[in-house]
């Protein structure tokens, strides 16, 4: 029966009176509650009501109705028509009607255009470990061997996709290691590590900053990362700003090699980024952030020194 508790939760329904009126009728009908009292509790107008049970529903209603009706016929002949195309076949149906009301009407029942409706970007979640961002978008070091950045790219060949892993030391812009591979797995950026580790005779404290791909939290990588006393260091998931240094590092690569030509073979391409960025990156091309210098140059003047104690560049300005 309507006790209480159902007064409660009648005055709590936040509903406009005409979507109430349904409830007051309903309540008559199985409950046997006075309609006097339900329009009391719920502060209805009575005249209101009655009006509303002579005419339950309104003219606009009725019209919307039949527009829905040609609405989902139109979009069944073609779904690719959105509300626009929708409200110029019912001009021609003689409708003279606001694509606005169209449009609301699309939208309350779902009726989309089957190739404008976007799909969000999801990024996959993932058990695999994490790093926070020991970074911040502080690309230039003050010390060598104290941040290194990474990343994967990928170049198509006849015989496929290439894929490489460079590490970069922050404080020279040096690509201190790197791997290529034929598949993208996290033994590439494994490979890119030991390389990387070797050739810097295993310093220790050394932040790798990478994005939050697979390859990155996988846990065997880690694992690594851990043997060589290394710290994790990730951005934010698909904000490549905070992995910009690789990718001004790509972009130089891509110029440079990936596009100059289509490659025949893997071997071919591997051959030829491998010696870009050791005879011309590391030894020949000298940049202005480090006063013209080449990376490697730039390291035996000032690898054994602070940032406070090297030149500033006139042209430049850049310590």
């Amino acid at each position: 029966m309507f006790g209480p508790a159902s007064c409660c939760s009648l005055l709590c329904q936040r509903r406009t009176p005409k979507r109430k009126y349904p409830l007051v009728l309903k309540l008559y009908l199985e409950e046997k509650v006075p309609v006097s009292l339900s329009l009391r509790i719920l502060k209805l107008g009575r005249q209101s009501y009655y009006e509303w049970l002579r005419c339950p529903v309104s003219q606009r209603e009725r019209e919307e109705q039949i527009l829905l009706k040609h609405i989902r016929r139109i979009h069944a002949d073609d779904p690719e028509y959105g509300y626009r195309f929708i409200t110029d076949k019912l001009k021609e149906l003689g409708y003279e009607i606001n694509e606005k009301r169209i449009a609301r009407i699309c939208s309350k029942y779902h009726i989309y255009a089957s190739i404008h409706k976007r799909k969000g970007k999801k990024y996959p979640t993932s058990s695999l470990p994490a790093h926070d961002d020991l970074v911040c978008r502080e690309f230039k070091s003050d010390e060598i061997n104290k941040i290194w950045f990474t990343d994967i790219t990928e170049h198509p060949t006849a015989e496929g996709k290439i894929y490489y892993c460079p590490m970069k030391d922050a404080f020279s812009g040096r690509i201190v290691g790197h791997a290529l591979g034929d598949r993208m797995t996290s033994s590439l950026t494994l490979e890119a590590t030991d390389s990387a580790m070797s050739s810097r005779n295993y310093p220790k404290g050394v932040i790798i900053h990478s994005d939050r791909g697979g390859q990155f939290r996988a846990r065997v990588r880690k694992g690594r990362l851990q043997l060589y006393k290394a710290k994790g260091s990730m951005g934010a998931v698909g904000t490549f700003a905070d992995n910009a240094s690789m990718e001004s590092f790509f972009s130089l690569l891509q110029k440079n090699v990936l596009n100059k030509k289509r490659w025949k073979t893997r071997q071919e391409l591997r051959i030829a980024i491998i010696r870009w960025v050791n005879t011309k990156y590391n030894s020949e091309r000298r940049q202005r952030a480090l006063g013209k210098m080449t990376p490697i140059e730039y390291e035996a003047v000032y690898g054994n020194m602070g940032l406070d104690r090297r030149p500033v560049c006139l042209e430049s300005g850049v310590r």
